[in-house]
């Protein structure tokens, strides 16, 4: 089989194609509900299948949230492979929100769901959670790195709750949000045009978080913005909290866009604004 290309390399340039918005795929309750879906799995794989036909073919980056599909049993996981499957024909790349994280065999199991391409469950990139240490999730950061796949760590996240674990200090006194950074920069040495292993740093950071950050965002990979829209943050914010690294954030956008459903044609319009939004930040920044 032919190696796959690496996924810091596909995301590049789908990156420069398409720009930078990520859009989740996340059949919360309420937008079921909004959108006159049941909370059902055929109101799922109605909610899931639409979000692909508006976004797969133009928007660089898809996150489905595994637990809203979870919440279903294995028909919800079933729904899920295919909401994959179908996403990736389209030429959409899959960001599976998972967050994984646990130790030994067990992480190389998780690992092996969401990056072996025998998995039906296999995503171009999944999120870990690194906070059984940075060096457990060595099966899922090997895996990727042998299959040209992605793995997206979670550094400094846009709940409020993460500053109680991520800014804790480190042994030798470094932040540990700063330390996964760091750790992350050691993995993508040498990578180009950029590294596959990436980051989850939120939109939402204050000026104090954003600084305390700042200089180890260089982790040559990409770095996952959540927050953005219904958690607060805008377009705006992505300079302050990302400086010089501005050009490596995927800003990822679900409740904001995705109430605009079922109207694919509306979907697509809200995408837009906000791909324009965030087009108009990168130019002014020099990105």
């Amino acid at each position: 089989m032919t190696p796959q290309e690496p996924f810091g390399a596909r995301l590049r340039r789908a990156v420069d194609r398409l720009g930078p918005l990520c859009v989740g795929i996340d059949p919360h309750p309420s937008l079921l509900a909004a959108w006159g879906l049941g909370d059902d799995v055929g109101g799922l794989e109605r909610f899931a299948g639409t979000v692909v036909e508006a976004f797969a073919d133009r928007i660089a980056v898809l996150k489905p949230q595994s637990a809203f599909f979870e919440r279903f049993g294995s028909r919800g996981v079933a729904a899920l492979e295919r909401t994959v499957a179908d996403a990736r024909s389209a030429g959409a790349l899959v960001l599976m929100d998972a967050k994984r994280g646990d130790i030994g065999s067990t992480m190389a199991a998780y690992a092996e769901a969401y990056l072996d391409k025998g998995s039906p469950l296999f995503s171009d990139a999944v999120t870990v959670s690194p906070y059984l240490g940075f060096g457990a999730l060595r099966p899922a950061l090997d895996l990727a790195r042998a299959g040209g796949s992605g793995v997206f760590v979670l550094a400094r996240t846009s709940n409020p709750e993460g500053a109680e674990v991520q800014t804790a200090a480190a042994p030798g006194g470094t932040p540990v949000a700063r330390r996964m950074l760091e750790r992350l920069a050691e993995e993508n040495a040498g990578a180009a045009p950029l590294g596959s292993a990436g980051a989850v740093v939120g939109a939402t950071l204050g000026e104090e978080d954003a600084a305390a950050l700042r200089g180890a965002l260089a982790i040559n990979g990409p770095l996952l913005a959540p927050g953005m829209g219904a958690q607060g943050a805008t377009a705006e914010d992505l300079p302050r909290v990302f400086g010089a690294a501005l050009g490596n954030v995927l800003p990822s956008f679900s409740r904001d866009i995705l109430r605009h459903g079922p109207s694919v044609a509306a979907l697509r319009a809200a995408a837009g604004r906000e791909s324009g939004r965030i087009a108009r930040v990168l130019a002014a920044a020099g990105s």
